[in-house]
């Protein structure tokens, strides 16, 4: 991780050197993903089953790409009891965010005989991505199924790689469980083949409305490439993080804030943005000092050199930064609130906003309820996080009485024949 200063080189060159370490899809990502999605969706299990024994190790045929009921309770015999209470309490604070921020019905409009308003609709079934490999995320479990219980989904379906031993996490089975997902709707699939298998559906994994989750620059590729055949929720991974600071801070709270991203994967990317140099430095030695002795320190190593520091002269060019660079997450920690206030009310792009020196985004990931499945490479300028809207679809729905037909009558038919189109001025004009 280098430091840059604004005063040396220009808020232009710093965004650019910004994006060109970010890990951003290209052409060879593209010429992998996309003969694994086309064998997926001419063969079908076979060719999940070949690619998960290329990609992961083990020997999957059909009959074993689902998750058993055996395999379960095996799996809520190994996790303490502790922590499925503390996942029930993050699910509950999860549950209480979406539920409270769903319109499910909107205020009636009424003007002269009209009435319209909107319903939100639930999608039929929905397919979750829950990344798996170096790391487990049961958090990714708990931010995708529980929104989508609180938008009423009937039926979500996981798909998530196994171990060599063809074995899933125990934890993400345990949270599946909590969030009222059934072992046969797990599938022990990962990267691309699972993009592919709940886009296409195949002999054993059902197509699904739309597909959720996270994953690595081969998933999200996934995701870009099927959305002719289904929507997705968003382009989300890798994992980004960008920190505005000032010098009244604890340089090593901050420091800890950048790793926690950092550890995610070598394709991670954080970048402080502050105003003074020396607070600077002194985060760049808490960085070294404190990766040193992470278990994860030879990732970190590899996201470390993606990552900057950058100095500005005022909060202005951090504004500006950011909103050019439109982080997944952003911490904005000044020594004054109402500071930090004003800068997230100048914040245009940015995946999910964090104000304070508590506010760190670990606990986001967790349990403070908003949603950790954010736009990631930029695309937080046009992709709104994950909500429990995400899972259905806005219904219109208007009545209009006689006086109020009557009232558009005449508006409606010259406009209709203006557009040549007879049929629906006469379907109007029968009406007076």
């Amino acid at each position: 991780m280098k430091i840059i200063s604004e005063q040396k080189i220009g808020m232009e060159e710093i965004l650019e050197m910004i994006k060109s370490k970010r890990a951003l899809l290209c052409d060879s990502v593209d010429t992998i993903v996309q003969p694994i999605l086309d064998a997926v969706r001419v063969e079908g299990d076979s060719a999940i089953c070949r690619y998960t024994q290329k990609f992961d190790g083990w020997a999957m045929t059909p009959e074993t790409m689902r998750v058993t009921q055996e395999e379960l309770e095996e799996a809520m015999d190994i996790i303490d009891p502790i922590v499925i209470t503390d996942l029930k309490k993050c699910a509950e604070n999860i549950r209480r965010f979406h539920d409270q921020t769903l319109v499910r019905k909107s205020r009636i409009v009424q003007s002269d005989g009209i009435r319209a308003w909107s319903v939100f609709r639930p999608l039929e079934n929905v397919g979750l991505y829950v990344p798996g490999g170096s790391a487990t995320y049961p958090s990714t479990v708990l931010m995708l199924a529980v929104p989508a219980q609180v938008a009423g989904v009937q039926n979500a379906f996981i798909c998530t790689p196994a171990s060599r031993e063809g074995k899933c996490a125990p934890i993400v089975l345990v949270v599946a469980d909590i969030c009222g997902i059934k072992p046969e709707n797990i599938f022990k699939i990962g990267g691309a083949q699972a993009i592919g298998a709940m886009a296409f559906g195949t002999q054993t994994v059902p197509k699904v409305c739309k597909i959720f989750g996270p994953g690595n620059g081969f998933v999200t590729e996934a995701k870009l490439l099927v959305q002719k055949y289904v929507p997705i929720d968003m382009p989300a991974g890798p994992s980004e993080l960008a920190v505005i600071a000032d010098e009244f801070q604890n340089p090593e709270w901050i420091a800890a804030d950048l790793l926690s991203q950092l550890e995610h994967g070598p394709d991670s990317q954080t970048i402080l943005i502050t105003n003074n140099q020396k607070f600077a430095e002194a985060v760049m030695a808490e960085l070294e000092k404190q990766s040193a002795s992470l278990q994860r320190k030879e990732i970190i190593e590899k996201s470390m050199a993606r990552s900057l520091i950058v100095v500005v002269k005022n909060w202005g060019e951090a504004i500006s930064i950011t909103n050019g660079y439109a982080p997944e997450h952003l911490e904005i920690v000044l020594k004054e609130k109402s500071e930090e206030d004003r800068l997230a009310s100048l914040i245009t792009n940015a995946g999910s906003v964090f104000l304070g020196k508590y506010s760190t985004e670990p606990l986001g990931d967790y349990a403070t309820g908003p949603n950790h499945t954010l736009p990631t490479s930029g695309f937080a300028k046009s992709y709104s996080g994950l909500n429990a809207s995400s899972f259905g679809r806005v219904m219109s729905i208007q009545r209009v009485s006689k006086k109020g037909c009557k009232k558009l009558a005449d508006t409606v038919e010259r406009l209709a024949r203006m557009e040549g189109l007879d049929a629906h001025a006469e379907a109007v004009k029968k009406r007076q």
